[in-house]
């Protein structure tokens, strides 16, 4: 069965979006950049929300800047053909390969365990990502913690008064800092 993954980039106060609404200081290194792009690549399907969705929809057409470096133009190619899912109630369409959810999110979870695929479903954004974790839909927690306190903002993790036991499945800490903690939820 696909595993269900929630995977950002965190401030080591756990905000994946500071209290202005920025998010300028996860920009990564060269390093972190190649490991998010990998991390990418194993993933089947991603689940987002609109504002994530629309946030990522600058790597749609970055790629067609002469200026841009290799792994710009590598990242956006793996993320243009990856399948996306948006939910959102404010949208009429999406562009890309992306489709707009027609049911719940556990309906398209459990729609996308069943059927035949490769690669982790995963999902992005916090609202998202809150409503899977509410409804024991993820599997595994992968945080790149930034060594920034931004104060306040968007969490990574949802605020619900449910336990969840995690098991540490990977660590690694790149040069520029960064910590990246991969969790497999305890069932």
């Amino acid at each position: 069965m696909r595993s269900v993954t929630y995977s950002m980039n965190v401030s080591l106060d756990g905000y994946i979006v500071g209290p202005d609404g920025g998010f300028d200081w996860t920009v990564p290194d060269e390093e972190v950049f190649r490991f998010t792009t990998d991390e990418v690549r194993e993933v089947g399907v991603y689940l987002m929300g609109r504002r994530l969705y629309e946030t990522m929809l600058y790597w749609e057409t970055v790629d067609q800047n002469p200026s841009v470096d290799f792994s710009t133009v590598e990242f956006a190619a793996v993320w243009k053909s990856l399948p996306k899912v948006v939910f959102s109630t404010t949208l009429s369409a999406v562009r890309g390969n992306a489709r707009l959810a027609s049911g719940g999110l556990a309906a398209e979870v459990e729609r996308l365990r069943a059927e035949p695929g490769e690669g982790d479903i995963a999902v992005g954004g916090a609202t998202l990502a809150a409503e899977a974790a509410a409804s024991g839909l993820i599997d595994e927690y992968r945080a790149k913690v930034h060594p920034v306190l931004v104060g306040g903002g968007t969490p990574f993790f949802p605020r619900h008064e449910r336990r969840v036991d995690l098991e540490l499945v990977e660590t690694r800490t790149f040069s520029s800092r960064v910590v990246y903690l991969r969790h497999r939820v305890a069932r």
